[in-house]
Parts: structure tokens; C-alpha cells; sequence
């Protein structure tokens, strides 16, 4: 006589254990951590939606820190997920990164998935009729952007994508070698800039923070039909690229509002892309 054993359903937003597999270290501070799941089959509720995950760090008795990461693996993929982490160095009130990167193959870490980030009126990368992409990432902001990448090589086969990377030296760069091999199986559709802002002169790579001479360059003409750039990286960063992301007024009883685009400034305004062009993470 047989019996089978029922898995309990555990919905992507609740609060859940998340256990290490791997983690290996890809740059001097950042690391590579593959993570299993439990209850579910997929890391969200979509296969081709980007996912972003809450994780929960106990900092000490009376205090819970929390802080957003975006997977690089396909939403797809069953079972486990993969997040680059960056370990800045622990502060009061930080440290999470740190603390993931400590993390050993049998550790388990807290977290949850967050809501899906609604681009533009809508949470869906496929189908939208963008034809090209450019992905500007600051640091570690080429995260959301791999995922990004990888959803629209796989699953959207007419865009064209246009990746600019800009960090302070060349060991810095995260992904190099994930995204150059992606380059080379997809020439015709996936190029790929990289500047460094180290004052350091690289034979094939910019030089700077960004401008709109890099811009020209590097990422898709406004002026063509189907046109979507996103700007990831710190807080500074996104603002000198497209304007302050801000803050819509809180709804009643909470302290934050929900995060909105505001206009369109910065560079990306000042080369003549219009807001509807362009997303600021």
C-alpha cells in the first residue's frame, strides 16, 4: 500500500526559508549564491516576469533589517533561483549584503518575494513591442538587467539589446563573463559597453560616469520605433541618468507612499528620449 505526501502550497509573498546551495565569490565583494525553495515550482507567480525577493536579516535583538535583490537567474527556472550580492561593509543599519555573503551551502536565509514591478502600466517584459532595449546599470544595478536580458533573449527573439555597464575599475565589472559569452552566442542582436569611471584608459571600453556622446554610442536612438531603456544603480546614480525616482503620499496608516517614476531628467533627457522610454529603478 502506498501513500503519498502532499506539499504544502507556500505563496511567493510569504515570509519563507530559503536554503543555500552554492555561493561562490565572482569579484573581491561580491558573490554568486544559488538558493532552493520549497512549496512551489517557480520563484514567483509568472515564468517570464521579472522577480525581485525581500531578504530579512536579524541584526540584533530589536532589529530586523531589510533589503530588496533581483535575481539573474529566469524567472522559469524551477526550484531555485541565482542572486548576485554585493558585501558592503556592515554599519548600523546595513550589512545585509554582507551577511548573505557569509552565507555557507546549508545556511538558510529569510525572505519573500516582492509585488511585480509594473513597467509602464504593466508587469510583462514579452509582448510589449519593444524592438530596442538599452539596460544602463551602475554596479551592481546590472542584476534586474540580466534577468531582463535573459527573459528577452529566450523569449522575445526580434529585440535588439543594447547593454551599457558602467563601474569604477574593470575588476568591478559583475557578470563580465556571463554577458560577453551571451554577446558572442548573439551577435546580431546583444551589444555590449562597458566604461570605467577610475580615470583608467581601456582599449574598446568608455571612459566617465556617462554623457550623451556615450549615449549615442552605446544605447538605441530615440528616434527609432520601440524604444525602452532602463536605468538601474544607486540613488545618485539613476538620478544623473533620468531623474529622482520619488514617492507617491502614503496611504493611510503607512509611513511611505509607493515609489513612482517622476519626470525625466538627467541625461537620458538631455539625448531625447521621452518618459516613455525609459524606466528608473
Amino acid at each position: 500500500m502506498s501513500s503519498s505526501v502532499t506539499m504544502k502550497y507556500i505563496a511567493p509573498d510569504e515570509q519563507q526559508a530559503f536554503h543555500v546551495i552554492e555561493n561562490r565569490k565572482i569579484s573581491p565583494d561580491s558573490n554568486i549564491l544559488k538558493l532552493a525553495f520549497s512549496g512551489r515550482k517557480l520563484l514567483g507567480w509568472k515564468p517570464l516576469v521579472p522577480t525581485c525577493i525581500s531578504v530579512s536579516f536579524q541584526e540584533n535583538e530589536d532589529s530586523v533589517l531589510k533589503k530588496s535583490y533581483s535575481p539573474i537567474s529566469h524567472p522559469s527556472q524551477p526550484d531555485t533561483f541565482d542572486l548576485l550580492v554585493k558585501a558592503y561593509e556592515p554599519r548600523p543599519g546595513g550589512g545585509v549584503g554582507d551577511y548573505i555573503c557569509s552565507l555557507q551551502p546549508g545556511d538558510v536565509m529569510e525572505g519573500a518575494v516582492k509585488k511585480e514591478r509594473v513597467v509602464h502600466g504593466s508587469s510583462e517584459v514579452v509582448g510589449r513591442g519593444w524592438k530596442h532595449v538599452g539596460l544602463v546599470a551602475g554596479g551592481t544595478g546590472i542584476a534586474p538587467h540580466y534577468q531582463i536580458l535573459q527573459i528577452l533573449l529566450r523569449d522575445e527573439a526580434e529585440t535588439q539589446i543594447q547593454i551599457l555597464s558602467i563601474n569604477r575599475h574593470e575588476q568591478d565589472i559583475l557578470l563580465r563573463d556571463e554577458m560577453d559569452t551571451l554577446s558572442k552566442q548573439n551577435p546580431k542582436r546583444l551589444s555590449i559597453t562597458y566604461s570605467l569611471t577610475d580615470g583608467s584608459t581601456v582599449e574598446s571600453m568608455e571612459s566617465g560616469r556617462g554623457s550623451v556622446d556615450m549615449i549615442r554610442r552605446a544605447l538605441p536612438d530615440p528616434t527609432l520605433d520601440g524604444v525602452m531603456v532602463f536605468v538601474c544603480g544607486k540613488d545618485g546614480f539613476v538620478e544623473a541618468w533620468g531623474g529622482r525616482v520619488c514617492r507617491a503620499p502614503p496611504p493611510e496608516g503607512k509611513k511611505k507612499g509607493p515609489k513612482i517614476q517622476g519626470p525625466l531628467l538627467g541625461l537620458l533627457k538631455d539625448a531625447g528620449y521621452s518618459e516613455e522610454q525609459v524606466f528608473k529603478y
